[in-house]
């Protein structure tokens, strides 16, 4: 395969299930994908939920990919992990053992059913800046590099986890 891969940045977010493990676990099997390759996991965070408040804190964080993907093709190997992971959808912003978020591939731009290119609201989350630019500082989305975006929003609700040993 002689194309370069497209590097893609992917949330993470578990609250179910000892949410740290979960992370840890996706973060490593992430490289696993078909074509793909994680060169890079940010910190772990943990983060208040966004949504419903009647529900544990979420552990978050961000990882970089390779991949020869297609964004959509990406997408099904992510939904794939999520249901490894036993993923149930009860309501909207609600627990998850795991949830899989496709926040960037490469510069695309675009809307699809299922998928929104660059991922709606990153610019707006806490728990998806501050890790991506752990991993990506000068990374743009759309004017503006990640690293000035993460300096900007309000971090009220996160904390970065102490790594393990």
């Amino acid at each position: 395969m002689t194309e370069q891969p497209r590097l893609a940045y992917v949330g993470l977010g578990s609250n179910l299930d000892d949410p740290e493990h979960q992370v840890r676990r996706a973060l490593a099997e992430l490289d696993a994908l078909p074509l793909t390759r994680c060169e890079a996991g940010s910190p772990l965070y943990r983060s208040t939920p966004m949504g419903p408040q009647d529900q544990p804190p979420f552990i978050n964080a961000v990882a970089r990919l390779a991949t020869h993907l297609s964004p959509l093709a990406l997408l099904d190997q992510l939904q794939a992990l999520e249901q490894r992971h036993r993923r149930v959808r009860r309501r909207h912003w609600g627990p998850r053992t795991l949830d899989l978020d496709l926040l960037l591939y490469g510069d695309c731009r675009g809307r699809w059913p299922r998928l929104t290119l660059p991922h709606p609201g990153i610019t707006e989350r806490n728990f998806v800046l501050v890790p991506l630019a752990d991993i990506a500082p000068d990374t743009c989305i759309g004017d503006a590099a990640v690293s000035h975006l993460a300096d900007a929003i309000d971090r009220d609700g996160l904390q970065r986890l102490v790594p393990q040993q």
